[in-house]
């Protein structure tokens, strides 16, 4: 890939990273399993209020959440594009309202000495599309997804023990 692709696709791209004192197969359940899901997905006090997930390639989730409104939001969902377990999760994503402004989301699991480090890129169509998302909060919204993450794993790894 030339020196230009790699710039355009930065342009485009969202990555988050974290580390967690955890194994990949319990970051991996946690990512994989409604009841997990609806624990952590989402910013704090935007809680999942609809999540179906077919979790396999190809198959498809459709999630929802509710603030303190009561008001449940735009649903939003997609395609498992691959599935590699304890090790990678990719999928798009867009809202049922806009169905044209499809991001793709990878998650990887890197596991070294029981910890793991979860590394989330977003792709978005354009900078224009990335900053439009950013303005909207969906960094600081997975953020807070990943700090409730760290709580839920804490829990996964207590009940394995």
């Amino acid at each position: 890939m030339s020196a230009n692709a790699n710039r355009a696709s930065a342009d485009r791209a969202l990555v988050i990273t974290r580390v967690y004192d955890a194994p990949a197969h319990l970051l991996f359940q946690a990512w994989s399993q409604p009841e997990h899901l609806m624990k952590w997905f989402g910013p704090v006090g935007w809680p999942l209020s609809l999540c179906e997930v077919d979790f396999r390639k190809g198959g498809r989730y459709r999630f929802a959440m509710t603030g303190s409104s009561g008001q449940q939001n735009t649903p939003f969902g997609g395609e498992y594009l691959e599935i590699v377990p304890d090790r990678k999760i990719v999928f798009d994503n867009a809202f049922e309202n806009n169905p044209a402004k499809k991001m793709v989301m990878t998650i990887t699991f890197e596991e070294r000495d029981g910890r793991t480090t979860l590394t989330w890129h977003t792709l978005f169509l354009s900078p224009a599309m990335k900053d439009e998302y950013v303005g909207m909060g969906i960094e600081a919204g997975a953020n807070s997804g990943l700090d409730q993450l760290g709580d839920v794993v804490v829990g996964l790894k207590q009940a394995a023990q």
